[in-house]
């Protein structure tokens, strides 16, 4: 068997920086060797310029919607931009279908190689089977009106059936968002869970806690506009959060993403509740759609770093499909963060959070979590200036 043998600038193992005179070995594969101090790894070694990575996991996207790039205008806020997906959800299959298979391409050659994808309809099965990335399957279903509960449920059940059959360890029904899940649909889809992996749009929206504790806002007016009675709806005078929490299996791995709005007391909240949270940044997309981001050192302060991890959201939201891309966006507005502690949340942290750690996210012996290669120019600003980015297994 021949392997391979990589030293670097700086080696990245998933969790911190290794000692410059480190070797990592690998088969042809790809497949971890191990990591050995350079006088026992032998000859043959490959010195790389820059930093030498685990593949890059991302949290969170829709890639189903990656036909809707450049169609919805940025900062018009979630309500708006939420109608605007509405609206474009009837294209034709081919064009979506044309347009996952560039978005997964995307994600592919930006050194991605997981992805915890939100699926409404079956269109991304098709490239998927290709095996090319590691996919969670998230099966999410809507429905306020507590009386639609069982219908919306059956038929998220047959969109679910159809991924089970291909990705049995992988799939799971997950609810949209609190605004738009009732507490009966909430209950049915935690009596389906079966311990698998939980996420859940979060606080995405200042309209979010206004409309829980206050029935005011701009939710009002978008189900207002899409026909939808929610006069049974009363304030509950709660965040969200304290909303819907209790309906969560507290034992599941819970991702919730976006928390733009959150505050400190409602993180307290779900890490009372939650046994493995998860938090999932997904900071261009907040930037395009409310114009700003999570208060990103609050989180690291009370959840700490490893529950932490990034997504992209979609190409609806989004200009690109590239965790690079959004660490580069993280240091731009928070250049104290360590370069060491945003790659743990894109590798690492997000293996754990999608259950996928036992092959993908660090440099331990028999992962095969792919190789990605990152130049950073050395100059005296904090922020990160990215020279070059290269996928090598």
């Amino acid at each position: 068997m021949s392997y391979l043998k990589f030293q670097a600038d700086q080696l990245f193992d998933g969790y911190r920086f290794r000692d410059k005179e480190e070797v990592l070995i690998t088969d042809e594969q790809g497949i971890i060797q191990g990591i050995f101090n350079q006088e026992d790894a032998g000859e043959d070694i490959q010195f790389i310029e820059g930093i030498l990575s685990p593949g890059f996991v991302n949290a969170h996207c829709h890639l189903e919607l990656s036909y809707l790039k450049d169609r919805i205008p940025c900062n018009t806020g979630l309500v708006p931009f939420l109608s605007q997906v509405m609206k474009g959800r009837n294209a034709a299959t081919e064009l979506i279908e044309e347009a996952i298979e560039q978005g997964e391409n995307e994600m592919i050659a930006n050194g991605i190689v997981a992805l915890g994808d939100i699926c409404n309809t079956t269109h991304t099965i098709k490239q998927k089977q290709k095996g090319r990335l590691i996919y969670q399957n998230f099966i999410e279903v809507a429905g306020f009106v507590p009386a639609g509960a069982n219908a919306r449920f059956d038929a998220i059940k047959d969109v679910a059936t159809v991924f089970e059959q291909h990705f049995p360890d992988n799939t799971s029904i997950v609810p949209h968002a609190p605004y738009s899940v009732s507490p009966l649909l909430f209950d049915l889809i935690r009596n389906h869970s079966n311990n698998k992996v939980f996420t859940i749009h979060n606080q995405e929206s200042a309209q979010e806690d206004l409309f829980f504790k206050s029935r005011k806002g701009d939710f009002l007016s978008l189900y207002n506009n899409i026909g939808v009675d929610i006069s049974f709806f009363k304030p509950s005078f709660l965040s969200s959060i304290k909303y819907y929490i209790d309906k969560i299996d507290r034992n599941l791995n819970a991702l919730f993403v976006h928390n733009t709005f959150s505050k400190k007391e409602d993180l307290q909240t779900i890490n009372d509740q939650i046994n493995n949270p998860f938090y999932c940044l997904c900071p261009l997309a907040n930037l395009y759609i409310e114009g700003r981001l999570p208060d990103i050192d609050l989180f690291r302060i009370a959840t700490g770093d490893n529950s932490i991890v990034i997504g992209t959201d979609s190409l609806a939201s989004n200009k690109t499909l590239s965790i690079l891309d959004e660490i580069v966006a993280i240091n731009q507005h928070y250049p104290t963060i360590p370069i060491e502690e945003l790659l743990k949340w894109s590798t690492i942290n997000g293996a754990k959070a999608l259950t996928l750690d036992k092959s993908l996210g660090s440099f331990e012996v028999n992962k095969q979590p792919g190789i990605v290669n990152i130049g950073i120019k050395k100059n005296y600003v904090k922020t990160l200036e990215i020279s070059f980015f290269k996928v090598f297994l």
